[in-house]
């Protein structure tokens, strides 16, 4: 940029130097501050960490899966955006692990006739946003998702999201480019929400590999894998590392233990290029940070080591599962979920709506008695009475303004149902139930509305197949206004 004279594209002023910037949040631990902490970044590693205890808590079963929800923190150079890009946030995050070599996921037949947008690399690539509308099994078939696990958690992601209200003419996966993507991962997409602010990555969905267990394990010195008994016993030939120990003590002193991790911990491919080190030079030599002098080569005769193709009888297969993290960026979502759901009516652009579907609404029901009148006091208490005892969410509006009022500040609010209780209910205890988004009403005994609002609320049925047994309602228009 320097060479080719890349200034600032408003002013043209020379740029500054790249300087290396930490996202992650630095902190002082304890009243001395000579301990440094830092705020994660991600829910994710408390979970890689534990791994242990989840395998043992599983009965040692493979494939199994932990969740978590949680603040994180980053370190952002420039939050922006309103609520979508900020320094502290909250995150639902899954690790699904799974054996490396069967990455097939049971429930796959469920979702593989889901239809979904995808925007893959190669179309990236070629300057085009246009997205490509296939099933995810085809697209598991085609290897444009990497494997049915990452599929089946995509589509999951899809249903996810429409159940709490998400516009599924504005949602995409994209898949991750290759500059973009982390060194680790072996394929990830992102589900993006079309909003104000354009396409914003809510949900990414990345097959990790192995990395984050293989990292731990190395750190920590202790085995985050999984031992599978084999149908058949299995010879295996592998090189191994031998060490003299009576005169390995004596020539390291305290950084014996040390040197003999690091050669332990070797992989099988370090392990060659270190057999032809020890071949060639008859000697190893290298530095190792964890020993008394990190900055020093440390050198290993070759009497003290042998590199060798060993051959082994296994029964049991050992293994580091790979795995598949759906990583939810709750406030996104939930922005998102606003946007999507608003809308004003045709015929007076004043009055919004919120469409929330009836599981998400925060308030289920508005209960309006038609008046203050004392007489319809026992009715409403009946109502209220019935949806507490199903623990369904309610408000009572008694306030002096129109029915109309009432119903429009609470379709703002997105309470998808309206009860209302007038003079009429106190003769025969019947009430009337009101849609949120098409005004419809009907009516009928308080038991069969309750029942109704139930079905509509928690097992997903509609409008018309929930209310089909009520009378329609007709009202007048100035009840609406």
């Amino acid at each position: 940029m320097v060479e080719h004279k890349i200034g600032n594209p408003v002013n043209g002023d020379p740029l500054e130097l790249p300087v290396a910037f930490n996202l992650m949040f630095e902190t002082a631990i304890g009243p001395s501050g000579q301990l440094k902490g830092y705020l994660r970044p991600e829910t994710a590693q408390g979970q890689f960490l534990n791994f242990s205890k989840l395998l043992d808590f599983n009965n040692e079963k493979m494939p199994f899966a932990s969740a978590a929800i949680g603040k994180s923190f980053r370190n952002e150079i420039s939050p922006r955006s309103g609520l979508l890009r900020v320094r502290e946030f909250l995150m639902a995050e899954i690790e699904h692990f799974v054996d490396p070599l069967n990455k097939n996921h049971e429930k796959f037949e469920l979702v593989k006739d889901i239809k979904l947008s995808f925007l893959p690399r190669d179309v990236q690539q070629s300057g085009s946003t246009k997205v490509i509308e296939t099933t995810i099994g085809e697209a598991v078939g085609s290897k444009m998702v990497d494997n049915e696990t990452l599929g089946y958690f995509i589509a999951r992601i899809y249903l996810f999201l429409l159940k709490i209200g998400v516009d599924p003419t504005k949602l995409r996966f994209r898949q991750h480019m290759g500059n973009e993507m982390a060194h680790y991962a072996q394929d990830c997409w992102d589900a993006e929400l079309k909003t104000s602010y354009g396409w914003i990555e809510c949900v990414g969905c990345a097959d990790r590999s192995a990395y984050d267990l293989t990292v731990h394990a190395k750190r920590t010195k202790e085995k985050l894998c999984v031992r599978k008994p084999l149908d058949e016993p299995k010879v295996v030939e592998r090189l191994e590392c031998e060490i003299e120990k009576k005169k390995f003590g004596p020539k390291f002193r305290k950084d014996a233990p040390i040197v003999e991790n690091w050669l332990l911990n070797k992989t099988e491919d370090e392990l060659e290029k270190l057999s032809i080190e020890l071949a060639e030079n008859l000697k190893i030599s290298a530095k190792i940070p964890e020993s008394s002098t990190p900055n020093e080569v440390i050198e290993i005769p070759s009497d003290l080591v042998k590199i060798q193709k060993v051959k082994r009888t296994e029964h049991v297969r050992e293994f580091t599962p790979n795995v598949i993290e759906p990583s939810f960026g709750i406030g996104r979502i939930i922005y998102s979920v606003f946007e999507h759901s608003f809308w004003t009516r045709p015929n007076d652009s004043a009055r919004g709506v919120l469409s929330f579907p009836p599981l998400v609404a925060p308030t289920k029901v508005l209960i309006v008695p038609l008046s203050n009148n004392e007489t319809l006091q026992p009715v409403v208490k009946k109502v209220a009475s019935a949806l507490k005892s199903h623990q369904v969410p309610f408000k009572i509006d008694d306030s002096s303004a129109s029915i109309g009022k009432r119903y429009a500040r609470n379709d703002e609010l997105g309470t998808p149902f309206g009860i209302t209780v007038d003079f009429e209910s106190v003769e025969d205890s019947s009430i009337t139930l009101r849609e949120r988004d098409s005004t419809k009403q009907v009516r009928g005994s308080v038991e069969d509305v309750i029942d109704a609002v139930l079905k509509m609320t928690y097992h997903n049925v509609k409008w018309e197949d929930g209310v089909k047994d009520l009378k329609p309602f007709e009202t007048s228009n100035e009840d609406e206004e």
